[in-house]
């Protein structure tokens, strides 16, 4: 196996770096304000002071509340080796009670190498669980309860048969009644993206809840540049040749300063303001590193951005067939009439006058054109405009469109039926069609005048 160059060893580093979350709030832990260090202080004063807590993480999806906590616990499980418990619950897969009983029935026979019985009813893993804190208290061991999607546990479900409302809290209460007794010695953790998970908890779930809440906000401009800086620079004590490192540190010091990499990042964080996003929009641009240079460029983070910035009605515009495009062609040309509200039969009847004016060879039947206007509403390209009338059949019913002018444009330009060679072939007139709506009126000339260039 041959030499690795420096520019493949850099990426496998850069690449490393990003998808280990040690490293990447690693350096958050030296500030007594980040949320690291405050989680670590409540948690930790817990398993030293034999106190019980609990604690809500909350933030947008993606905003680093997990890998936080998994550094805490990881470095708690260094601290006290024989004094924590892990225990972990998700809203997704346990939020009903029996499930959820059983699954912490099941952790605490793993963790402390116990038989363990699929056949337990209900009330005997509660009394277990409840007889397992007391004896982790009294051997001043503290179970870290981690409950992730919080606010499923806290929900309430609806018998549908019965039309009943029935309390879906009996978990958290049973955990945190369990709590007040001084021979208990726990923790309950909760991650949850909604900022009111606190405000669902019943009442009597509430007077026993410490109400901490830890939260996760966007990170600030200085912050990314620090992380960025982080991520990106290579070490100068490391098996890279000298004169690699700093022509790499240097690049990217001078990307970073640049002006236009300011507003790719500010257009990239207009739609994304999370860590997770932020990660992945660098890791995106570090894979289009050029190898043969080893150097990252702006172009790289440029084309990470449109990579990054996926737009679905565009890409449902590209997708229509011909008839589908005319159809939303009319549609827009009736808004452009300033006739708000239509309805199929009078987007036929406009279909109609494209075809008799401008002479088109493409004409369908009206049941293909109500297949096609159909799949469009499928597609959320349009829809119904309120929903009165549903008695109506769904060629009477008013519609409108759910995409912008522009948008209908820019998904016409770049739609597979028109090459580049040959704009005129299916598309051309329709996006001639189009443009004749510039100033409010339609053009009814020859269309092979107005073709666009591509």
């Amino acid at each position: 196996m041959g030499k690795e160059i420096p520019a493949e060893k850099s990426l496998n580093l850069i690449r490393g770096r990003l998808c280990d979350p040690s490293f990447i709030f690693g350096p958050l832990s030296a500030s007594s304000d980040s949320n690291y260090s405050k989680l670590k202080f409540i948690v930790s004063t817990s398993i030293t002071e034999g106190c019980n807590n609990s604690i809500l993480l909350l933030g947008p999806r993606g905003s680093g509340k997990a890998a936080v906590l998994d550094l805490v616990v990881g470095d708690l499980l260094e601290q006290f080796p024989d004094s924590v418990s892990v225990i972990r619950l998700n809203g997704l897969l346990h939020s009903d009670d029996n499930c959820a009983f059983k699954e912490i029935a099941r952790q605490l026979c793993m963790e402390h190498h116990l038989l363990f019985s699929k056949m337990a009813s209900f009330d005997e893993n509660s009394h277990f669980i409840i007889a397992m804190l007391r004896e982790c208290g009294l051997a001043h061991k503290t179970i870290i309860f981690v409950l992730d999607e919080f606010d499923m546990f806290a929900q309430a479900r609806i018998l549908i048969s019965f039309n009943l409302l029935i309390g879906k809290q009996r978990l958290l209460y049973s955990l945190l009644d369990a709590m007040q007794s001084v021979t208990s010695q726990a923790v309950v953790i909760g991650i949850s993206s909604r900022l009111d998970a606190d405000q669902l908890l019943e009442k009597r779930v509430r007077s026993r809840f410490s109400h901490r809440k830890i939260l996760f906000l966007p990170p600030s401009r200085d912050e990314l540049d620090g992380l960025l800086e982080h991520l990106l620079s290579l070490p100068a004590d490391s098996s890279f040749p000298s004169g690699y490192v700093s022509r790499f540190n240097d690049k990217i010091k001078n990307i970073t300063s640049d002006r236009r990499f300011k507003d790719i990042l500010k257009t990239f964080f207009n739609a994304h303001s999370t860590v997770n996003s932020f990660l992945k929009f660098i890791f995106c641009a570090v894979s289009l590193m050029n190898l043969e240079s080893g150097l990252l460029s702006l172009e790289n983070f440029k084309a990470a951005l449109s990579r990054m910035q996926r737009q679905p009605k565009l890409e449902a515009v590209r997708d229509c067939s011909v008839l589908e495009l005319y159809l939303l062609v009319c549609m827009r040309r009736l808004e452009v009439k300033e006739q708000n509200s239509y309805n199929f039969i009078s987007v036929m009847k406009e279909y109609k006058a494209i075809h008799d004016s401008f002479q088109t060879s493409d004409y369908y039947a009206q049941n293909v054109c109500i297949r096609g206007f159909e799949h469009l509403r499928e597609r959320q390209v349009i829809c119904y405009a309120e929903n009165r009338g549903q008695s109506q059949t769904g060629e009477y019913r008013p519609m409108k469109l759910l995409i912008s002018a522009s948008e209908l444009h820019q998904g016409m330009r770049s739609h597979a039926c028109c090459p580049v060679s040959h704009p005129s072939q299916v598309i051309g007139p329709l996006i001639s069609l189009f443009l004749s709506l510039g100033n409010k009126t339609v053009s009814q000339g020859p269309v092979i005048c107005m073709f666009i260039s591509w």
